[in-house]
């Protein structure tokens, strides 16, 4: 990859950071949505995913855990099983036209997410051991196949059969997209023996991106036209997937 082609990247993905988590989200979706459009191969977008989730997840943990939002008991039957198959996820590698609508299909439904109002749950139950396990086990294994994390699907799941509420279901998903992107990436590094080398200025993009979206989004910005604008960015490179 040129340098030229690195660094107009490198913006783009500084720009989806900032805009996400303005929101409140990690963009896990939106950097391989950009990544999608300058048409990266399924070999540079997955550990390129995972290893920019690990960056994004750990300073979001970090900071729903010292809020005291994070529940260990909700958590670890979701990750028991998530781990070893996120690994995996991440050591196999679909075939190419596979991945694509894979890939294409999760940034639709993201879109979906963005385009949806947000759930509350004025009251929560906790799930059963054994479908937390299930629901993880199967989450762990599509976020080192696609290099999402899972959380994209374990948040609305969570406040959907009304598991968890809004900050414990961040919380939670923020570890959950933790591990599993760690485990993805060690999974696939042991299948690749490989790290393309522009995830530097990438994840150096992320990390200041974050950083002043977060900041500037609780106090300046309008989410509801951010989310809009990032769900059409999100069906133009689902639809780009699935149709080419």
């Amino acid at each position: 990859m040129s340098i030229e082609l690195i660094a107009i990247l490198t913006i783009a993905v500084f720009i989806v950071a900032f805009l996400y988590s303005s929101v409140g989200h990690a963009g896990a979706s939106g950097y391989i949505a950009v990544m999608t459009l300058f048409s990266l191969t399924p070999e540079e977008i997955k550990p390129t995913a995972l290893a920019l989730n690990i960056l994004v997840a750990t300073i979001a943990s970090w900071q729903f855990w010292r809020a005291g939002f994070f529940s260990w008991k909700l958590f670890w039957p979701f990750a028991l099983l998530s781990f070893p198959l996120a690994f995996l996820g991440g050591y196999l590698n679909l075939p190419t036209h596979i991945f694509k609508i894979v890939i294409g299909v999760v940034l639709l439904f993201s879109a979906v997410r963005f385009l949806m109002p947000q759930i509350a749950p004025e009251s929560v139950t906790e799930p059963s051991k054994p479908v937390a396990i299930g629901v993880g086990a199967g989450l762990g294994l599509l976020s080192g196949l696609t290099g999402t994390g899972g959380g994209i699907f374990l948040t609305p799941l969570l406040l959907l059969m009304r598991w968890a509420t809004v900050k414990n279901a961040a919380a939670v998903s923020a570890v959950f997209i933790l591990l599993n992107s760690i485990s993805g990436l060690l999974g696939n590094f042991s299948a690749t023996k490989n790290i393309p080398a522009f995830i530097l200025p990438l994840g150096i993009a992320v990390v200041v991106g974050g950083a002043m979206g977060s900041y500037l989004g609780s106090r300046k910005l309008a989410p509801l036209m951010i989310k809009r604008l990032l769900a059409i960015v999100l069906i133009i490179a689902g639809f780009k997937l699935i149709l080419t």
